[in-house]
């Protein structure tokens, strides 16, 4: 499906760009009730703090929310500067994954990948990081993490202006959400020879690292899911019973 963003209202603009040091989603929001994330889980506003301490904000009007937990900030281009990745829905198309950053002193969408296609279909980012060490970054989330269950992982790149979401991988079977929990779980790790995109496997009883080798996702049974903390100690590269 072809990208269509709409237009924005964005305030206020400012003469100089500086770079992105936090993020949030503001505008809590219930004209696209999905309520994955629990309610209300959309939001109408994004906000950037930036490094003078400045801020700036834009706002999705109707068909668009923002439909996420926290904007992950992450230099995406190995510039120095950060850009922002978020999940943002259309009513019809449902959700898809989107890079914003600064372009001309105002906040604006960089990039985004296709919508899934269906209204109340979701994905949930894992994290951003050089996964094959080749020197450019990725980003990996799971797609329709309640349904689908499979984990994707889209290459940035950037000419000029342009910047540009390409699909490398995907392997099935994998997940990081659950219904109504207000967090995505696991994330990403390097526990020295690489990096691992943690998640459960499909039915939550099995921690998964997945790590990115020569264009393909090799999976590795870590340890049983017994709690919560079962994605902490993974994170820090800790056993978990098997």
């Amino acid at each position: 499906m072809r990208l269509c963003l709409l237009a924005l209202a964005v305030f206020p603009a400012l003469a100089q760009a500086q770079t992105i040091t936090d993020a949030r989603l503001t505008g809590p929001t219930d004209r696209y009730p999905h309520g994955v994330l629990g309610a209300p889980s959309e939001h109408d506003t994004l906000e950037v703090t930036l490094a003078d301490g400045r801020q700036l904000a834009t706002r999705w009007p109707a068909p668009m929310v923002f439909e996420y937990t926290s904007p992950r900030v992450v230099d995406l281009n190995g510039d120095g500067a950060a850009e922002v990745i978020v999940v943002q829905s259309h009513e019809t198309f449902g959700a898809q994954l989107a890079v914003w950053g600064l372009r001309d002193g105002a906040l604006q969408p960089l990039v985004a990948a296709p919508h899934i296609g269906t209204r109340f279909r979701w994905l949930a980012v894992a994290g951003a990081a050089d996964l094959d060490g080749d020197g450019a970054i990725e980003i990996a989330y799971i797609d329709r993490p309640h349904l689908a269950r499979e984990l994707v992982v889209v290459r940035i790149s950037q000419a000029g202006d342009a910047w540009s979401l390409r699909e490398i991988a995907r392997s099935a079977g994998l997940t990081n959400h659950r219904i109504g929990q207000t967090d995505i779980a696991g994330g990403i790790r390097d526990c020295g020879p690489g990096p691992d995109i943690i998640t459960a496997n499909a039915d939550w009883s099995r921690i998964i690292a997945t790590r990115l080798h020569d264009g393909r996702l090799q999976q590795t049974d870590i340890g049983r899911h017994d709690g919560t903390d079962s994605f902490a100690i993974a994170l820090r590269c800790g056993l978990l019973p098997d």
